[in-house]
């Protein structure tokens, strides 16, 4: 059976718009599926999910929708307005390559059962606002992402918070710090700390695992185009998707990532987005290319430009770092995000840009010259974000770099590590914690509001959420280390 319904599914930009429901059913019927699995995204960016047979999915299933009790899902209703509804999108249905019983998997949107009206929190809404946005602006027509979701895959991991102890401990066939263990036989080959980067095997132990993680991406109709194992020792991975636009790009992230925890374990590993779950190794970022353009036209080329930018790449940059604090909130939404965005890790903490440094939170990729392959790349943001949310909240600020033609900090092509202090001090960098971010973006989001893309709820929605479940519960805990610090204060 084949893993995809085409065209149901297209990959990259080439996803299906006008797949109407009954060739969804169809195809359905003809590639053997038995149940329909209906997903949708929480507002801190969790796929929810619920299963119907086959035979209940009807054309009017995708007008009338289905229903759900949303204030049980976090950062939905409150329990006297709880009913909601989803409607599946048929261009988004492809045969889940995870499960034994063949399932056709559809994403949702979520809608008001009484007015009709989209959910204002649907962090899909969102999405698609934002690209509505861009193409009433009379900027561009079409905004391509393309992100680079990194992760770990451990052998196993154990841990646990109460109130008398507190402790993570995680395993890793590849962990160097196995090399001197003493039980069945200890075959060596293991990558170093921070040299995790393109070892063939046996060192990188992984090869096939990732192979199998990139060809169910490829059967869900997701457009792969390299995976490798990367700095980190302990199973530090990327396997990066072709570009496409953005919320069909932020459906993707989902798939991406259910489908690497879903494979892993099935081969008896557990694999983990969180952005920093080893100390002293590398974190675990998902850096953001993006371009706009007009019909074939890249508007972010210019072969007279520095790196071959034009001036809206330019002043796209601008507004990426003018409210790049305030992007963090939702491009970096973790207390653990900031254990990652620090100096010495190749971490783009510093608010310049760069055709080349990696330390820059903004990059020019000049890996070719062809204006076609002109983008930008925004190396702040994590996989623990939520992907609708980060990349319609990072085109609002580049759309508002250029609206207002807003100039970043000249370029900087040196290893900044190595300028001198007082060259240093000029440098402006991201955050330092999760709190910072989010007192960032509650003084600066009018930019998300134009247009309506974001809504004063959902924001004051997501900052109460992240200070009470993020902020809040962290500095409550004593800190392991903590106890090696100060017992015997």
């Amino acid at each position: 059976m084949t893993a995809t319904l085409e065209p149901s599914v297209g990959a990259g930009a080439k996803a299906a718009t006008g797949t109407s429901p009954a060739d969804v059913i169809r195809r359905a019927k003809e590639a053997g599926v038995q149940i329909v699995d209906v997903r949708f995204t929480d507002l801190p960016g969790t796929w929810q999910h619920f299963s119907i047979p086959l035979k209940e999915l009807e054309e009017d299933t995708f007008t009338d929708g289905l229903g759900f009790d949303g204030s049980s899902i976090r950062g939905f209703q409150a329990i006297n307005e709880s009913d909601m509804l989803l409607l599946p999108d048929p261009a988004s249905a492809f045969v889940d390559p995870c499960l034994q019983v063949p399932t056709l998997s559809l994403t949702c949107d979520v809608v008001d059962p009484i007015t009709r009206e989209p959910y204002s929190r649907d962090p899909r809404y969102v999405a698609r606002k934002a690209e509505a946005f861009l193409k009433k602006s009379g900027v561009a027509t079409t905004a391509y992402f393309g992100p680079e979701a990194e992760f770990y895959i451990f052998n196993s991991v154990r841990f646990d918070q109460n109130a008398h102890e507190g402790y993570y401990h995680i395993d890793s066939e590849e962990g160097i710090w196995n090399s001197g263990t003493n039980g069945t036989a200890n075959l060596g080959h293991r990558p170093r700390h921070k040299e995790g980067y393109f070892p063939v095997p046996p060192t990188d132990r992984l090869q096939d695992l990732r192979s199998k993680i990139m060809l169910a991406m490829i059967a869900s109709g997701i457009e792969v185009e390299v995976h490798h194992h990367e700095v980190g020792t302990a199973g530090q991975t990327e396997i990066d998707m072709r570009y496409s636009t953005l919320t069909r790009m932020a459906d993707q992230v989902m798939m991406y990532k259910y489908i690497v925890k879903n494979v892993c374990a099935a081969n008896g590993y557990t694999a983990t987005f969180m952005p920093k779950p080893m100390f002293g190794d590398n974190g675990s970022g998902m850096h953001v290319h993006m371009s706009l353009w007009n019909g074939t036209n890249n508007l972010f080329f210019d072969k007279n430009g520095y790196a071959l930018i034009s001036d809206s790449a330019r002043w796209y940059i601008g507004g990426l770092i003018k409210h790049a604090a305030a992007l963090l909130a939702f491009a970096a939404p973790t207390t653990n995000s900031y254990r990652r965005l620090v100096p010495g890790y190749e971490a783009p903490i510093n608010l310049i840009y760069s055709q080349r440094n990696r330390s820059a939170i903004c990059r020019i990729p000049m890996y070719s010259t062809s204006p076609k392959a002109k983008r930008l790349e925004f190396r702040a943001p994590d996989p623990s974000a939520n992907p609708y949310l980060t990349f319609a909240a990072l085109l609002m600020a580049g759309l508002d770099g250029i609206k207002n033609k807003i100039e970043p900090p000249k370029p900087m092509d040196v290893d900044l590590y190595e300028l001198e202090p007082a060259e240093r001090k000029h440098v402006k960098n991201t955050p330092g914690s999760l709190q910072e971010s989010l007192a960032a973006l509650e003084a600066d989001h009018a930019f998300l509001l134009d247009g309506g893309v974001f809504t004063q709820d959902l924001i004051d929605t997501w900052l109460a959420m992240k200070k009470v479940k993020d902020v809040d519960a962290v500095a409550l805990r004593p800190h392991p280390y903590e106890f090696f610090l100060y017992y015997d204060a």
